[in-house]
């Protein structure tokens, strides 16, 4: 099905923004794992396995519309030199992808694509209510125990 070359745009912006968050957090949780926090390797490991299925939702929906994915671009990453800035940055990164996916489920509205914008929006939903709420729990706990208390209950 040929699709509105603009959504393919999008999705391959939206493309980028979920590589980035991969790689972001890829690195921090082998950080993560060499510092001993093996909780937190644990969780952003897993994190990694939901941006890669994000990032295979797009892909598939960009080949479904006869567009080519671009997997050649990347935003910076931005890899903190200790917890609570990794857990800030990877948080910086989950907010911008929430602002960005709102944007495309916008665009898709208007496009009339509505199973483009649905796909969007249970990528939404999760980034929103697991990815960016977890780190938005841990940056609460470390300045409610203490960052010592916090990496402690971490190994």
């Amino acid at each position: 099905m040929k699709g509105n070359e603009q959504v393919i745009a999008h999705l391959n912006d939206l493309l980028a923004g979920e590589l980035t968050a991969i790689d972001q957090y890829f690195i921090h949780s082998r950080m993560y794992e060499n510092w001993g926090y093996s909780k937190l390797h644990e969780r952003i490991a897993h994190e990694v396995q939901d941006e890669t299925n994000h990032a295979d939702a797009l892909i598939k929906r960009i080949l479904f519309l006869e567009g080519t994915p671009d997997l050649s671009k990347r935003q910076p990453l931005n890899v903190g030199r200790a917890v609570p800035e990794m857990l800030q940055n990877d948080l910086a990164v989950e907010l911008s992808v929430i602002s960005h996916l709102r944007k495309v489920m916008a665009f898709c509205e208007t496009a009339r694509d509505y199973q483009t914008r649905e796909i969007l929006r249970v990528m939404l939903d999760d980034t929103e209510h697991d990815h960016a709420h977890w780190l938005e729990q841990q940056l609460g706990l470390i300045q409610a125990v203490g960052l010592q208390n916090y990496l402690q209950s971490q190994i």
